[in-house]
């Protein structure tokens, strides 16, 4: 994904906000597959057809909630996290013909994207081990999936970087988070010991390409990256995406 084209999406958005406002939240589920490999942690990442929606881009399994996913608590009442836990199982079975224990799911995020964006998926991000026995045995349907690799999080970034894969934010973000670990036992007894993350995204075009801000940047109530102060952004331009923590 080049800054060109970066630039080109997000003023086809601002055009499509402005006309039509933010359109509404659609429930959905996201599921981190995690293996072992020689190298270490390594994370199944699938190519979403470009003819749908997230086309083109590097994904984890996951998509809408749909009403046959809803489990009901002891009220009565659809529980919103079971809910979303059996869609992400549901997902990694319809994708990429694995099977994901409901019960070893850690939730560890949450993300709204801006109210610029055409279609607003939000979304619940677990993560699990693969399964015993399918440490290699992924299916695609080559429809909504055309591709599929386990990568390491780090060779994921830094094949964006060279131009050949393109992520969004929250997958950018996600693989950041995991580099930190080598296996997945202390990948997933980390993710399941913190506190969920809650990203509620806004966007704007900077000097040096398109900020995703978050709650604690400077500049992420007025939508304007030049606001001067503390950082939480990822900046995404031509040849690289960059993290921004700071306290100004």
């Amino acid at each position: 994904m080049t800054e060109r084209i970066d630039s080109r999406r997000y003023e086809a958005w601002a055009r499509h906000y402005a006309e039509h406002g933010a359109t509404e939240l659609i429930p959905a589920a996201t599921v981190i597959i995690l293996r072992d490999g020689d190298d270490g942690l390594e994370v199944l990442m699938l190519r979403r057809n470009s003819k749908i929606a997230f086309g083109g881009m590097w994904v984890f399994p996951g998509g809408r909630i749909d009403d046959a996913d809803t489990v009901k608590g002891t009220g009565g009442e659809p529980d919103e996290l079971a809910t979303a836990a059996a869609a992400a199982v549901r997902e990694a079975s319809e994708e990429a013909d694995l099977t994901v224990d409901v019960d070893s799911l850690v939730w560890f995020s949450y993300w709204v994207p801006p109210p610029i964006t055409p279609k607003r998926f939000s979304t619940f991000f677990f993560a699990t081990r693969v399964a015993f026995g399918e440490a290699g045995e992924v299916s695609i349907d080559a429809g909504e999936i055309t591709e599929h690799a386990w990568m390491s999080p780090a060779t994921a970034m830094e094949r964006r970087d060279r131009g050949e894969i393109e992520l969004a934010a929250p997958t950018w973000m996600t693989l950041h988070l995991l580099q930190t670990w080598n296996s997945t036992t202390s990948a997933l007894a980390a993710l399941d010991d913190m506190t969920p993350l809650f990203y509620e995204t806004r966007m704007a075009l900077a000097d040096d390409g398109v900020a995703a801000m978050w709650s604690g940047d400077a500049g992420y109530e007025a939508e304007d990256p030049s606001i001067p102060g503390p950082r939480h952004r990822l900046t995404m331009s031509s040849d690289s995406y960059r993290l921004d923590r700071s306290d100004g």
